[in-house]
């Protein structure tokens, strides 16, 4: 197996990979707060309400629609970014962008969005949206729909995140990718401190973004439209490992 040439000289670096995963932090914890202003809405989520023609909820209508909207005005030829629904979207309208070839080619075969979906509705949406219905199903899958996608995006730029591990020590990783050895790939890839600082981060972020602001710049503190400690778990619980899961994948890839 030998490694791959055509994104030596991509323009990518540790630094501004880490600036893109902070800038994401930002916009995760925004839409949250978006969608805490609508109740859970379960309806939207429950596939025993069949949407005519459609196998699945008005949630995964919602998504799989503005997908196709968006597949024809080029959102996915965007390496960045990660249809829901992939199979049968439509080729873009708009001529392509000339896109910098920074990954190897067998990450467009990673999709870990039915994962995160399915996080999403069971396990995240119900610790932040507040129970009842209250049937504005059309924005409330607006702004899961945002959410989504902003989840997606930081947890496959683990993509990112491996290619420039790997360059930075291709020997080290290299030997582990080889033997096919995922948790020697894991333990090159973990950094303890790292993730707690990103934890606490985000929980501030979730703090100061979520304060009601008056003129006189004086903010109600404690009352968070989001609870931070909810935006720590979801790194701590999905966001890191979902995004190490990526990484190991996409080295596994990464040497032909």
């Amino acid at each position: 197996m030998e490694s791959t040439d055509s994104s030596n000289a991509s323009p990518i670096s540790i630094v501004s990979v880490r600036e893109a995963l902070i800038r994401m932090e930002d916009t995760i914890v925004f839409t949250l707060i978006e969608r805490s202003k609508f109740p859970l809405n379960f309806a939207m989520y429950d596939e025993s309400l069949k949407v005519p023609g459609f196998s699945g909820s008005m949630l995964e209508y919602f998504v799989k629609e503005t997908e196709v909207l968006q597949a024809k005005i080029g959102r996915y030829e965007n390496p960045e970014e990660h249809p829901f629904f992939p199979d049968g979207l439509p080729l873009p309208l708009v001529p392509p962008e000339n896109y910098p070839q920074v990954l190897h080619p067998a990450a467009a075969t990673i999709n870990m969005n039915k994962t995160i979906l399915e996080m999403y509705i069971n396990e995240l949406l119900p610790l932040f949206a507040g129970m009842g219905e209250d049937g504005n199903y059309a924005s409330a899958a607006a702004c899961d729909l945002a959410c989504l996608q902003a989840l997606s995006r930081r947890i496959h730029y683990g993509m990112y995140v491996a290619e420039v591990k790997y360059r930075e020590a291709s020997e080290e990783y290299g030997a582990a990718i080889r033997a096919e050895d995922r948790k020697a790939l894991m333990k090159l890839l973990t950094f303890k401190e790292v993730e707690e600082m990103v934890k606490r981060r985000v929980a501030e972020k979730a703090m100061v973004f979520g304060q009601d602001v008056t003129l006189n710049m004086k903010m109600n503190v404690g009352k968070c439209k989001v609870n931070p400690s909810v935006v720590s778990r979801l790194y701590e619980d999905w966001v890191i490992p979902f995004t190490k899961i990526v990484e190991v994948d996409y080295l596994l890839c990464r040497l032909d």
